[in-house]
């Protein structure tokens, strides 16, 4: 029986990290978790305190309330991946509207946010079997994972990418506030302080501006393999 790797994901918002690792994860009967669900639930629970706004973070607040939080992924047969609750609630959703997405930069900025999710994160993964996307995970949640991918596009095509992503849901958005929220969202990702989005040394690079999901899906399976027969070889 082969040896199960632990597979780290990283790269910008909207280059298709969540759909590629979905996807291996089936292909693989590895687990998949999807970290930015975690940080975005977070950042809805703050919201509905009143506490991150456009113009405000209440830091204090929100390191405050972190132990009223609870997350975990249900497996959902259909979509064929955990979806997301929070303290019960299935927010699968609702995390995705731009309104969390303007604001969870800000909130995953913060440190004890970080610890607390990484250390959740952390767990998850410890079995191996696992492909888990995010900004961070090759770098400080799994830095000794066996394959570390990172997923990167022009702004313009991860723009097009979420705005057709939020018209297909029949959201009411203007190309022009998804790529500024593409643009803010790089530059808070890139310059937080803590777990700075950045690409491992031994990451792999894929620049998927030109290519479609499937062709896309394809060389990071062959990758994979590559990586799996290595570690069993």
């Amino acid at each position: 029986m082969d040896k199960k790797i632990t597979i780290a994901i990283d790269g910008f918002s909207s280059t298709g990290k969540s759909t590629v690792a979905k996807r291996l994860a089936k292909e693989l009967e590895y687990v998949y978790v999807d970290t930015g669900a975690m940080y975005r639930a977070v950042t809805l629970y703050m919201m509905r305190k009143l506490f991150v706004s456009n113009d405000h973070v209440n830091e204090e607040a929100i390191i405050r309330h972190l132990p009223f939080i609870n997350l975990h992924f249900e497996y959902n047969d259909v979509l064929g991946y955990g979806e997301m609750y929070l303290n019960g609630e299935n927010v699968e959703k609702e995390i995705r509207y731009l309104e969390v997405s303007q604001q969870v930069s800000k909130v995953s900025a913060i440190p004890q946010v970080r610890k607390m999710l990484v250390k959740q994160q952390q767990e998850m993964g410890k079995s191996k079997g696992v492909v888990m996307d995010g900004r961070d995970i090759g770098t400080v949640v799994f830095p000794d994972a066996e394959l570390k991918i990172f997923m990167t596009a022009s702004t313009e095509h991860r723009a097009q990418r979420r705005y057709d992503e939020l018209m297909d849901r029949g959201d009411e958005i203007s190309y022009e506030d998804v790529l500024q929220n593409v643009k803010d969202r790089d530059y808070m990702d890139s310059t937080r302080d803590d777990s700075p989005l950045i690409k491992a040394d031994d990451a792999i690079e894929f620049d998927n501006s030109n290519y479609g999901k499937e062709e896309q899906f394809q060389k990071v399976l062959e990758v994979t393999k590559k990586k799996i027969t290595e570690v069993n070889s």
